[in-house]
């Protein structure tokens, strides 16, 4: 257990968001966006070995002969500043050999501003009574801190009480204005759609659901919404529209006009984020996408005119839209990334290309 949590103090010195072990390479770390060697020794299976048998509780060692992977969240207890850090651990076999990645959760959950995200936009959305709020992205995107910090608000300005069904979960809190329950699944529940059957026996005004990932889940939480309770979930998507386009079509064909009607009154925001590296190369920062229901926004989607959404964020000022263009745009223009950086993380990078251009932001 001593090698192990060296490697987490390790991980916290070189300011990692993930380190990878694997059975003959290096251990490596994730350093903003880039996967580097962070340590030279090779890992042998006998030492990869012993990490898996530290760290694993009896629980997670039977999920790992019966499914051949486990994942579960540690304090680490050695490092000075342990209060500050949590880890997510996800253990797998690859080549028939215990592969394992470790990902650091800093538990000073930041605020709106800190985070460079619309402060406005994540109160509006964190004050809703009912509806669904989704937050999506790629993994490693910010979704779960962006998640953390609206709950946070929740937490300090309103009196609610939260339920939150996650795997696993990540960041913790103590309760202030508001009572925020929080069960794993494999341990308090045994799946999203067992929690969300039960919900309504446990009164909750917010419901966090860690992920929405088939049908079912996401028509109990869109049955949820109707009843009066705010969902906020995350989803793998890129932008608003395919998250609009996902959602309706985890149903079938015959179901479409109902869940975008549904949707047209129950969907109060899509926040879309993506990490990009600062210029100066001192960390990360967000672009984003910012859907919120305008009454056009709306229509679009009950009349399933899911492609003219992009020109209505665009448009949405008002509302605090903004598309993933508009805000590469400005994150060149205030000089935190560079022309090359916005360029590689645009879904049109010629249309992005001619825009900088055209503004004289020329690399």
């Amino acid at each position: 257990m001593e090698y192990y949590n060296n490697l987490l103090d390790l991980m916290i010195e070189k300011k990692a968001t993930d380190i990878f072990l694997r059975v003959g390479s290096n251990i490596r770390g994730r350093i903003n966006t880039s996967v580097e060697v962070i340590r030279d020794e090779v890992l042998t299976i006998e030492t990869m070995s012993k990490i898996v048998e530290a760290i694993t509780d009896d629980a997670g060692k039977e999920k790992l002969k019966s499914c051949r992977a486990c994942e579960f969240t540690h304090w680490h207890h050695d490092y000075p500043e342990k209060d500050c850090w949590r880890f997510r651990v996800g253990i797998f076999y690859q080549r028939n050999t215990p592969a394992i990645v470790v990902r650091k959760i800093d538990l000073n959950i930041p605020d709106f501003r800190s985070l460079n995200l619309p402060p406005e936009l994540l109160k509006n959305l964190s004050n809703e009574r009912r509806g669904i709020v989704l937050l999506t992205g790629i993994t490693g995107s910010g979704k779960s801190t962006t998640i953390a910090s609206m709950m946070k608000y929740i937490n300090e300005n309103l009196k609610r009480h939260v339920l939150t069904v996650e795997e696993p979960i990540e960041f913790t809190f103590k309760d202030k204005k508001s009572v925020i329950n929080q069960r794993e699944l494999g341990i308090d529940v045994g799946s999203y759609n067992d929690a969300l059957k039960q919900f309504a026996l446990h009164s909750p005004d917010v419901i966090y659901i860690g992920n929405i990932r088939d049908a079912e889940t996401c028509h109990a939480a869109l049955t949820a919404a109707e009843t009066g309770v705010l969902v906020f979930s995350t989803l793998h998507t890129v932008n608003a529209t395919s998250t609009v386009e996902r959602i309706i079509n985890f149903f079938p064909p015959h179901h479409h006009a109902l869940i975008m009607d549904q949707l047209s009154f129950l969907l109060k925001g899509v926040l879309s984020q993506r990490l990009l590296p600062l210029a100066d190369g001192s960390g990360l920062i967000p672009a984003y996408e910012a859907m919120v229901l305008s009454p056009s926004v709306s229509r679009l989607i009950r009349e399933n005119k899911i492609w003219e959404i992009p020109r209505y964020l665009a448009e949405g000022d008002i509302y605090r839209m903004k598309t993933f263009h508009q805000c590469l745009v400005e994150l060149v223009e205030s000089g935190k990334v560079t022309f090359n950086t916005a360029i590689e993380y645009a879904d049109k990078k010629e249309e992005l290309e001619l825009a900088l251009r055209n503004k004289g932001l020329m690399q």
